[in-house]
């Protein structure tokens, strides 16, 4: 028992480090850039009325777990403001993970709904992993996993919006198991121009 303890401060201790680095995040062209070259993710930039990207989750948990991630939200490949994600959640889960994440919106509706204050993904929100092996879940419950050969081969996937979103993850290290409860919850800030 005493070493799950210690794994458990081991895991909360590297979900701090990551929340640190996501909040130093200056140059968000980086992220963007793996996701456009991504034959699967592409049309999306192409089509979406907006979306917002966030280039460092970190993700960790021994039973109770959580992630937080620093974002910006654009429109016309324009910043429109930053965007926070938040994620706590109880269950067998066990690691750490970090990943990159892009949501993408298909019209007006969906990019005001997100930017309307506090959102959080419901179950039907799916992730679509753009990296060999990966996996990913999202949503208030349900689990939902996505597979590709690397970003620049992409999946057969049939591009479809739900309610509006879509979302793609690119990870980035780490291993985590996890089976639980709990979805991203998002809070919008918009830019003072």
């Amino acid at each position: 028992m005493r070493l799950q303890g210690l794994v458990g401060v081991f895991l909360m201790v590297l979900l701090l480090a990551t929340v640190a680095q996501a909040a130093e995040v200056k140059d968000y062209s980086a992220a963007i850039r793996v996701f456009k070259s991504s034959d699967v993710v592409q049309p999306f930039f192409e089509n979406s009325y907006g979306y917002v990207v966030f280039p460092l989750v970190g993700k960790a948990g021994v039973v109770v777990g959580g992630a937080f991630g620093i974002g910006q939200v654009y429109r016309n490949e324009r910043v429109t403001g930053k965007a926070y994600l938040t994620k706590l959640s109880l269950g067998f889960q066990l690691g750490g993970q970090a990943f990159s994440e892009i949501i993408f919106f298909e019209d007006q509706r969906a990019f005001d709904e997100f930017t309307s204050g506090t959102f959080e993904l419901d179950a039907s929100a799916s992730a679509v992993a753009i990296t060999a092996g990966a996996q990913a879940q999202v949503g208030s419950s349900g689990t939902s996993v996505g597979a590709s050969n690397g970003p620049t081969t992409g999946i057969q996937f049939a591009g479809n919006y739900v309610k509006g979103m879509a979302v793609f993850v690119h990870t980035k290290g780490g291993l985590m198991y996890e089976l639980s409860v709990g979805g991203q919850v998002f809070s919008y800030e918009a830019l003072g121009y």
